[in-house]
């Protein structure tokens, strides 16, 4: 390559910079003021880094077999702040693939036409709405995440608003505030917290990127008086795991302050266990209490709902390989499980799930028609399941992976069912991912009726999306999702 060559290459790279640079602010003002979250093949645009931005425009050739820049979809963004859009999730890839197919134009009147249902729907008058309020019952693994992603959606047409976390507490409370603040400002698998937090020892609160949050401490539900803190209507989110029944997440209903309680762990006896994207439209004005159901559940669900959909399950078993958890042993002790009291990060710990059995809960038409296991291994996060299947139509590995890649990107499960193909990725590079489980297409295996799927998951991250998806949903936080899904 001649250096003219190589000068050009760079060039355009910053050319691309500069052009992502100036998107920035215009996504922003899209998200604050119009209550518009853009997105790119269903990874927020919103937030992000000049380097993040033209990573993903470089991922759609993976998806769409076409390159996408921001030179092509920075003149639809552009457009989007002069028509003064009413609330939505509206997919930029998607609008700037076929912006691109037509051989661009006015960018303007394509918008006009494609965004039709959005277009001069902004109300300032109407503001926001209302803010919903949202306690954390236990500040552990997944209350940590859950109030990152809180935080970070705070604003906008979110409406969901952290206003407490109740934990457990005895002794110095300024020590404990500063240690539980120090816990969400930094963390071993997911990295720094992006933002800043104070902590008034005083007022027993911490302040994360400007959302006062109170910590109360209690040792159980009947202790707490949330209007006491100016909190009504609450969402409380119990983290704790040691409620799962009608019964003892009642608890939390019989508090002032309280409107609705969610377990993230699977529910017992009647409560609903839900899969958001899956059985969400279950939930009935008049339930209070449910479950957001198991990480492992949430990643299979999905998957499993689109392959009986498309090619019928018969029957078949699903084997997960689970990173350790917090309640397994560091080196060798008494566990009341089985197995468990052996050291996590020294073994391979085969055990139950009840996975295959919760997901008749969501799924009634697989009832007994799988079985399960699971094998804890010696990582921190990311776990995979692998489906094992006899399926009622004979399929081969493109069709396949063809039908659950067109699932991943343009279909009601886009949230989530994510798809990677590629021959080098490994468990690290799916911490983070914000998908319920995502299918590695080069594993596959497919031969007439019989399928094995492998299907990864960050069993803290993608799970906890899942649990705020529910929680929009529960509080009446739904947009609008643009363009329309074609499968």
């Amino acid at each position: 390559m001649s250096q003219q060559s190589l000068d050009s290459v760079f060039q355009a790279w910053h050319d691309n910079q500069a052009i992502a640079e100036q998107m920035i602010p215009l996504i922003g003002s899209l998200y604050r003021h119009n209550n518009v979250v853009t997105t790119l093949y269903g990874r927020s645009l919103f937030n992000r880094s000049v380097i993040r931005i033209l990573k993903d425009h470089r991922f759609v050739r993976k998806i769409e077999g076409t390159e996408l820049s921001v030179q092509d979809t920075f003149p639809l963004v552009q457009a989007m702040t002069r028509l003064n859009l009413g609330p939505a999730h509206v997919d930029v890839g998607k609008l700037g693939v076929a912006y691109k197919k037509q051989g661009g134009g006015d960018a303007e009147a394509f918008l006009r036409k494609e965004l039709a249902e959005i277009v001069d729907g902004h109300c300032a008058d109407t503001g926001n709405g209302e803010p919903k309020d949202v306690v954390l019952y236990g500040f552990g693994r997944i209350g940590r995440i859950l109030a990152r992603v809180l935080v970070e959606k705070a604003g906008g047409g979110n409406l969901l608003r952290l206003r407490a976390i109740v934990v457990r507490g005895r002794g110095d409370i300024a020590k404990d505030l500063e240690k539980r603040a120090s816990l969400l400002r930094r963390d071993s698998v997911h990295g720094p917290f992006e933002g800043t937090i104070s902590v008034d020892a005083e007022a027993r609160t911490l302040t994360a990127n400007g959302n006062v949050i109170q910590v109360i401490y209690a040792d159980s539900p009947a202790d707490v008086d949330y209007t006491d803190y100016g909190i009504h209507n609450a969402v409380v989110v119990d983290n704790t795991g040691i409620w799962r029944d009608e019964d003892g997440l009642g608890q939390h209903l019989a508090c002032k302050g309280v409107a609705k309680a969610l377990l993230t762990a699977p529910g017992k006896g009647d409560v609903k266990n839900i899969v958001y994207g899956i059985n969400h439209q279950d939930i009935s004005a008049d339930d209070r209490i449910i479950s957001a159901a198991s990480c492992t559940t949430n990643a299979i669900v999905p998957t499993l709902k689109a392959l009986n959909d498309e090619y019928g399950i018969a029957h078949g078993h699903v084997e997960t390989v689970h990173s350790y958890t917090n309640d397994q042993n560091l080196i060798d002790n008494y566990h009341k499980g089985d197995r468990r009291g052996r050291s996590a990060p020294l073994n391979m710990v085969l055990t139950e799930t009840g996975a295959a059995k919760a997901v008749a809960k969501a799924l009634p038409e697989l009832g007994g028609k799988l079985t399960g296991n699971a094998i804890r291994v010696p990582t921190p996060n990311v776990s995979m399941a692998i489906l094992n299947l006899t399926l009622e139509r004979e399929t081969d590995v493109a069709s396949l992976n063809d039908y659950l890649r067109r699932m991943s990107i343009d279909s009601q499960y886009q949230k989530q069912i994510d798809y990677v193909d590629s021959p080098e990725v490994v468990s690290t590079d799916f911490v983070g991912n914000r998908h319920a489980g995502i299918v590695d297409a080069q594993a596959t295996i497919a031969n007439g009726k019989h399928a094995v799927l492998y299907v990864w998951y960050d069993n803290e991250f993608g799970y906890s999306c899942q649990v705020i998806r529910i929680l929009q949903h529960i509080s009446n936080v739904d947009f609008l999702k643009l363009p329309r899904a074609q499968g």
